[in-house]
């Protein structure tokens, strides 16, 4: 009898071997918003975002200005400034600028801050933003796919998005994780994000 059991625990442990899945679940991309603030207008001009590291986070809440979102992510506190090429905040590291941001026209607007990434692989569906992105990465790669091609930014490097209403896929396409900080200015009578499809 104690045999017999031994076989038919066997046969159940290898029967349910057998059924283990063999595909790969589809790796995640993690979107994780970490300031933002609501304007009902935006400064004149060609506008750019600065992006500075201050040594405290108070000291960069201190600094910032009405277009201005002081964060702490990756280890580190930052400053994100829309504004005219060339701004700079007295106490901050200038670490980029990106710019200039394709021009948003809305009856009140949002600017966000957003950390994100993922693995190798991983992917946003294909969707679009009733304003303009742009890119910092901190590391990895990151490309972004639009009707009009594929464009990538390494660490440390940046990468300018488009205007509103494009249809766009963001993937982590180095073959290390990715780590980036996304810069957002936005119609805020609009969702965030809308589902969309390539043409």
């Amino acid at each position: 009898m104690k045999h017999f059991l031994i076989g038919v625990v066997a046969a159940l442990v290898s029967g349910l071997c057998t059924l283990q899945p063999t595909v790969t679940a589809q790796e995640k991309f993690v979107i994780k918003p970490v300031a933002e603030k609501k304007l009902k207008e935006l400064p004149a001009g060609p506008l750019f975002w600065q992006i500075e590291t201050f040594p405290a986070l108070a000291k960069a809440q201190a600094a910032a200005g009405p277009t201005s979102l002081a964060v702490e992510a990756a280890g580190k506190v930052w400053l994100f400034t829309l504004g005219p090429k060339g701004g700079a905040t007295p106490g901050g590291n200038k670490v980029a600028e990106i710019g200039p941001v394709p021009p948003v026209t809305a009856p009140e607007y949002l600017l966000r801050i957003v950390h994100s990434g993922g693995p190798p692989g991983a992917k946003t569906p294909v969707h679009t933003h009733p304003g303009s992105e742009a890119f910092y990465v901190l590391t990895g790669q990151v490309s972004q796919r639009t009707p009009y091609g594929v464009s990538h930014a390494d660490t440390g490097q940046t990468m300018n998005g488009h205007g509103a209403d494009m249809p766009m896929e963001v993937f982590s396409s180095g073959t290390n994780d990715l780590d980036q900080l996304v810069m957002f200015v936005l119609d805020a009578t609009r969702p965030f994000m809308s589902p969309a499809k390539f043409p």
